[in-house]
This record gives C-alpha cells, structure tokens and sequence, in this order.
C-alpha cells in the first residue's frame, strides 16, 4: 500500500510528510503529526542546540512499542540542504525544515556529541548524567543535583539542568573555552567521586550495574569524545510522549522538598507552554564561557 502523502512548504524548502495519522505513542494516541508539530513549533528553543553538531537519531517508524534502531550516518536520501558532518557523516539541523524533515521519519530522539563537528576534539561542556538505580528515583537524582550543584559553586561554575525525560537528570557545565574531552572526563568523574566519597551509600562512579541498585550513579563517561547525550527539547521513546526539559534548580529544590517525583516529568504541551512563558532555560549551554579550574580542593574531607 502506498502510504498518504502531505506536501507542505517550510521556509522555502519541500517537504512531503507521510502518515500523519499514524499513533507513535499508543498510550497517549499521540500521532506522527503531533510528533511533528511539537518538534516543529519547539524549534526555536531547541535549534541552537543541534546547530553545528553531529546527530545520532534514534528511529521508531512503528513508534515506541515497535523496534527503535540508532543511524549515526545521515539517511541516504536526505535532501541536499541538510548537512553531512563529521567522520560518520551524520546530519547536521541548523533549520526548521530538517527538524520538520526527520520528524517525518519517525527520529524521535535526538542525541548530539559532547563537541562540534567543525572542533571535534574540543567538548564545549561538561555533562553529567544522574541515573537512579530502582527503588531510587527521580528525587534522589534531585539531592544529588543540589550536591552536585553546591560543589560546583565551590568552584566558582555555573551549571544548567534539565530532566532526561526519563527517569534521571542531567546537568551540564558550560565551556567553550580550549580544553578536550580527557579534561572534561577526568573532571567530571574527580567531581563524582567526591560526591560518591561525602555520601556511598546514595552516590556512586562504579559503572558495575549491580553497585547502583538503590543509589545515584554519576555517570562522568558521557563526556567520552565519542559518546551523545539526549538533546534538550528531544522526545523520549517513553510509553508517553516526554521531553528532556530544561528546568530551574528552583524546581529542582520545589520537586525535593513536595515529595513529588512527578513534579519534574514534562510532555510535549507541557513543555511548549514553558517555552512561551519562560523562554530556553538551557540557553547558558550554548553562550556561556567558562573555565575548568586547574585542581580540584579536596573537597571530600
């Protein structure tokens, strides 16, 4: 059967979309046209974050109860607009139309490497991915944040946070100075691992799954140089349609202090109507000019 087609122009650019009534997220009857549009009228927001960057997406054409698959490598039908970047020749999104484009695809997530493609030996953050391992949630993920937050301040760096749109938090620690990513990693994991030092019965560096059950895992590997992170504004491939969100670190401490594990879980309305009010909470991720410290004070005693 030959699928429906729906030719719209966006910016200049063609664009046939196909099956737009197509259900991607069942338990929400949440369509490829909602995917679509979501991505579609979040781009303002979440565009200078994919600009210049290498993406990984991960594809789910029969949505998320069907198969998922990662394509490094930019589609071979891509159209000519849309930029091959990087040793894997990856997509690069710099416009509203490449968005819209790999929304027709079904590229729900969106992962981007820690550099640019055009200096990729040079991270332009520090990130850290705060997984919880069951029964611990999202709220201890929250207190770890705030530890991790305090340290940081220690040190005189701004940190920006966002959900994972999961079950965690990332936070991310604005560069764009010349450093590279064994820096960065050893950075982040001499940070975990003075929180894991204040606090091992809730925190841990060890990558071993069976030393996290019950605990926060700091992961510091995200900053290999070949390693992605979810990008801010992507959706998750969730039973709903969630959003990796920007958030305050007062909602962060307003999460902690109610109790409530779903004060910080955002879908795609949700997320569009933050963006309105409040503007890319994440902006500081792609302006904001740092410098690692040389040492670290031993903080941990």
């Amino acid at each position: 059967m030959t699928p429906s087609t729906t030719p719209i122009e966006v910016d200049g650019r063609r664009l046939d979309l196909s099956n737009l009534e197509k259900v991607l997220y069942p338990a929400a009857g949440f369509t490829k046209a909602q995917v679509i549009d979501y991505y579609a009228r979040v781009a303002p927001a979440m565009l200078p974050h994919l600009a210049g960057r290498a993406l990984t997406l991960v594809r789910c054409p029969d949505g998320v109860e069907g198969e998922r698959f990662f394509e490094k490598r930019c589609p071979p039908h891509h159209p000519d607009w849309i930029p091959e970047v990087g040793g894997l020749r990856s997509c690069e999104v710099r416009e509203l139309a490449a968005l819209v484009w790999l929304a027709n695809l079904a590229a729900l997530e969106l992962h981007t490497l820690q550099a640019r493609a055009d200096e990729p030996g040079r991270p332009t953050a520090v990130v850290f991915d705060l997984d919880p391992g069951p029964p611990a949630g999202v709220l201890d993920c929250c207190r770890v944040a705030l530890e991790l937050r305090e340290l940081l301040d220690e040190l005189g760096l701004e940190a920006v946070v966002k959900t994972s749109g999961s079950k965690g938090l990332h936070l991310s620690i604005p560069l764009h100075t010349a450093v590279n990513a064994d820096v960065t990693k050893a950075f982040a994991l001499t940070i975990g691992r003075v929180l894991a030092s204040r606090d091992p019965k809730r925190i841990v560096t060890d990558m071993r799954k069976e030393l996290r059950r019950g605990r926060v895992f700091v992961d510091w590997s995200q900053n290999d140089e070949h390693k992605t992170t979810v990008a801010a504004y992507s959706l998750r491939i969730q039973p709903r349609p969630t959003v990796s969100t920007p958030v305050t670190w007062q909602e962060v401490e307003d999460a902690l202090e109610m109790a409530d594990p779903d004060a910080l879980t955002f879908e795609t309305a949700a997320v569009l109507e933050r963006v309105a009010e409040l503007g890319d909470l994440y902006v500081a991720n792609v302006e904001l000019e740092q410098e690692l410290p040389t040492r670290i004070p031993d903080t941990a005693t």
